[in-house]
This record gives C-alpha cells, structure tokens and sequence, in this order.
C-alpha cells in the first residue's frame, strides 16, 4: 500500500485549499478512507471519512460545512477541499484507508497571515 498526499502550503485566513492522496499498491476503490490532521503538541484527529464508492461521507464537527471529502476511483485518488481556512486548520494532514492501518506521509498545511 502507498499513500502520497499532495496539495499542502501557506494560505490566509479565509482562503482554500485542495489536498490530493495518490494511492497505488492496492484497490483503492474497494477501500473506506480517511482525512487525518495534527496540529503541533496535539493529538492526530479525525477530519472526515468517505465510503468506498465516494456516496457516504463524516465530517468532524470542526470542518462540517468548510471541508469536502471526495474521490476519483478511476484515478485512485483521494481529496479533501478545504475552504474558509482558518488558523487553528494548520496541521499536517494525513490520508489513511479508513479501517486498516496504511497512513501517508502528511502534507503540511499553514493558515496565516
């Protein structure tokens, strides 16, 4: 399994971002998956889940409403739109296929000005 995200960088406050998580070695379209972050001296937390065929997605109650999780199941890959950022959104944020334990390797998000 390989999870690579793409996507992070600098925005202000009140901008957007569109993260990518290119997955490959497996069925990714046979997979549930997920949008982790962690912010610095805090724990990894749960940002939002999507099925396997992209039609049920969960959103931590933080985001909901300023995030979309999506995927391309012919191109194996996973997003998050992330919209209306704000400061405390700064964190690496992490794909990961929802139930088994494959991670990527984070993109670093900063919001500021």
């Amino acid at each position: 399994v390989q999870l690579v995200e793409s996507g992070g960088g600098l925005v202000q406050p009140g901008g957007s971002l569109r993260l990518a998580c290119a997955a490959s070695r497996f069925t990714f379209s046979s997979y549930d998956m997920s949008w982790y972050r962690q912010a610095p001296g805090k724990e990894r937390e749960l940002v939002a889940s999507i099925n396997y065929s992209g039609t049920n997605t969960n959103y931590a109650g933080s985001v909901k409403g300023r995030f979309t999780i999506s995927r391309d199941n012919a191109k194996s890959t996973l997003y998050l739109q992330m919209n209306s950022l704000k400061p405390e959104d700064t964190a690496v944020y992490y794909c990961k296929t929802r139930w088994e334990n494959y991670w990527g390797q984070g993109t670093q998000v900063t919001v500021s000005s």
